[in-house]
């Protein structure tokens, strides 16, 4: 059977790290922290005295969201409007992709951690798929900018980004579902 090892960077936490065959899941872990919106909103508050909301948050992570500080493109820093924590009066910033990229460090930390952890735990004779065709990165945090790079970098396997990451657990789930006589693992 095929082994594939993916991680669904999701919108609410971290992510959920798995590695399957056709006939089993082999290792499924959720990795907790927070998810990149809400450190986007941290980062405003921490360190320019700005409230802001959900949605301005999601727009920073999709407009300068990054998970390294070099970048071979980087996107123009973006002016952010919120309240002045200090005032309470409305103000307008600049935040970078460098910046994001730093208030995301140790999230991203703990997701190459458990990336580790996951291979160590893999059997070996699965190992050899792995190695072959990497780690395939799902859900809202692939969009990141770099971070299959930086993954690639510290796990040293080739790191995809899935088609159409946003909607590709959503499709999966539903060829699982569709076809549960193939693979009855997934609703155990």
């Amino acid at each position: 059977g095929v082994t594939r090892m993916t991680f669904d960077f999701g919108r609410e936490v971290c992510g959920d790290l798995s590695v399957a065959t056709r006939r089993e899941w082999l290792v499924s872990n959720g990795i907790g922290g927070y998810a990149s919106g809400t450190i986007a909103g941290m980062l405003t508050r921490r360190y320019h005295s700005l409230l802001i909301g959900e949605r301005t948050a999601e727009q920073i992570k999709i407009n300068v969201g990054a998970a390294m500080k070099d970048l071979d493109n980087p996107p123009d820093d973006i002016p952010v409007n919120g309240r002045d924590l200090v005032t309470g009066i409305p103000k307008q910033i600049q935040v970078s992709y460098q910046e994001i990229a730093e208030a995301l460090d140790k999230s991203i930390f703990k997701i190459e951690e458990a990336i580790l952890k996951a291979l160590e735990q893999t059997p070996p004779e699965l190992a050899s798929d792995i190695y072959r065709r990497g780690l395939y990165l799902t859900g809202g945090g692939a969009l990141l900018r770099g971070l299959d790079k930086r993954l690639s970098q510290k796990i040293k396997l080739p790191v995809h980004i899935a088609d159409d990451p946003l909607k590709s657990v959503v499709r999966g789930t539903g060829i699982a579902l569709k076809n549960y006589s193939r693979y009855p693992f997934v609703m155990r």
